[in-house]
This record gives structure tokens, C-alpha cells and sequence, in this order.
């Protein structure tokens, strides 16, 4: 299936995953190719957080602001160019270029591309990624990704896509699930039964440090994106209290989702 991954049947859920020798990336046996239309954005987004992701707007906005305050402990914005794939209607896009930024970005939804360019003005493209017709010529010193590359089958084709277009020293930002949270860990049957059909990859901040360095990046950043304690079975069906379990979590990178901040070599 790819050069990087040396890919065995998982010891406990050989039906479900292969995992890599070399890494410990996971990949999703009963994954699915989906279409992804305009609808599938917009009802996938209000099924999951009951609200339209116009609706959301105030929130994304304000999580895009926090995800903009890790990267400016590493990296000036000032005349510094940023990439994002899947940057949906561009509210991440949006603020980073307040911030200095110059900014551009893909999606596949052409209604919030559309949305993107004539209301915020954004030098964003309708198409996919992996197709290189839609790519961009230049390199950027930064490259984001939210919740995308567990939806590419061909895992090593897109990484290396996403590393050609990250100058020496530059930065990737991902933001994605893990299987190094309460819920995998403590409680791989609900991890199993609420697992998307359509992500074919599953990491944990190892196992993507670890696939990482192979495409020449260092890991400089990673914690998770929430916390939840009362997802973690703990010892005997007991859980730390909230201050703890935080505490916790952002030394081990414990969350169920994760921020992931790696640099290129020079």
C-alpha cells in the first residue's frame, strides 16, 4: 500500500485496523470513500455540533485566534506567507491575516469558497488537494491542516504534497483525532462503534512525530484540543477531577483531538 508504512494486522482488531511497524499509524479497514458536496459540510457540521457552521461563526472565530497564538510562539507573521487545506467559508484565513499573514487556502465546497472570496476577500480555490492542477506554485513558511488528513486513503501521497509545499523551516499546523485519548485508551469498543466512516488514517502524537520525521519535519508543539475526564475510565471506573485530568492531559498530549505543530529542516 506505501513505501513509508510497513503495514501489519493490529494484534487486537485485525478486522479493523492495519497498523505500522515503523510508526504505529493506524489505518481504518472499513473506511469509505465519500463525496464531499456542499451539503455533506453543512449537515455533518450541524449534526455534530447542533448549530449551522454559519451559526458557529463567533466561536470558529475565536478557536482560530487561539490556534494563531500557538503558532506566534514559534513563528512572526509579519511577511510571513500561510497555507491552509480545507480552510471551509476562511474564518482561520481571516484572522490570521489580520494578524500579518498573507494568506491562501483550498476547500472542497464550492459555496464556501464562494462565501470566502466575496465576503472576506480570500485568495482561496474550489478543488482538491491531491489533484495538481489545484496546487499552488510557491512554498509557505506555514501549511494548516484541521481535521483533513485523516480523510486521504493515500496517506503518503498527501504528506508528501504537504511537505513539498512547506519551505526549509517552515511549519505544519494539524489539528486531528487521537488515538492517545481517554476515549481509545480506556475505552476502544465506543472509539470503535462512533469511528467515522470516512477517516481512513488514525494518529496519535507519536505515531505522527514519528511518520513526521520520516518526511524531514521535528515536532515542536503538540496538546490536546479539549478536555474531557469523564470520557476516561480511569482505575476501576474512577477519573481525576477536571484540574488534574488537564494537568495531566497537556503533559501526555491525553485528548481525544490534538494540536500538532511541526517544523521542517532547513
Amino acid at each position: 500500500m506505501s513505501a513509508i508504512f510497513d503495514l501489519v494486522p493490529h494484534p487486537k482488531f485485525p478486522e479493523t485496523y492495519l497498523v505500522c511497524r515503523k510508526t504505529g499509524v493506524h489505518f481504518y479497514l472499513p473506511a469509505k470513500v465519500r463525496k464531499y458536496e456542499d451539503s455533506y459540510f453543512q449537515e455533518e457540521y450541524k449534526n455534530q455540533y447542533k448549530k449551522t457552521y454559519y451559526e458557529d461563526e463567533p466561536q470558529l472565530r475565536e478557536l482560530a485566534k487561539r490556534r494563531i497564538k500557538i503558532l506566534r510562539k514559534f513563528q512572526e507573521p509579519t511577511n510571513k506567507s500561510l497555507y491552509e487545506i480545507g480552510c471551509a467559508s476562511g474564518f482561520f484565513l481571516d484572522e490570521a491575516r489580520k494578524e500579518g499573514y498573507s494568506v491562501s487556502g483550498i476547500e472542497l465546497s464550492k459555496t464556501e469558497v464562494q462565501f470566502a472570496k466575496k465576503t472576506l476577500s480570500l485568495d482561496v480555490v474550489s478543488g482538491s488537494f491531491l489533484e495538481t492542477e489545484f496546487l499552488p506554485d510557491s512554498k509557505f513558511d506555514t501549511v494548516c491542516a484541521f481535521f483533513v488528513v485523516e480523510h486521504f486513503p493515500e496517506a503518503e501521497k498527501a504528506f508528501q504534497k504537504i511537505a513539498d509545499l512547506v519551505k526549509p523551516g517552515g511549519f505544519l499546523f494539524l489539528g486531528l483525532p487521537s488515538m492517545q485519548g481517554p476515549t481509545y485508551v480506556t475505552d476502544p469498543k465506543e472509539w470503535l462503534k462512533t469511528h467515522p466512516s470516512d477517516h481512513f488514517w488514525d494518529y496519535s502524537p507519536e505515531s505522527l512525530k514519528k511518520m513526521l520525521k520520516l518526511y524531514g519535519f521535528t515536532s515542536v508543539y503538540k496538546k490536546p484540543m479539549s478536555y474531557h475526564p469523564k470520557r476516561d475510565k480511569g482505575w476501576k471506573g474512577k477519573y481525576l477531577n477536571h484540574r488534574l485530568f488537564a494537568f495531566y492531559a497537556d503533559v501526555a498530549c491525553y485528548g481525544d483531538t490534538f494540536h500538532f505543530l511541526a517544523q521542517k529542516k532547513l
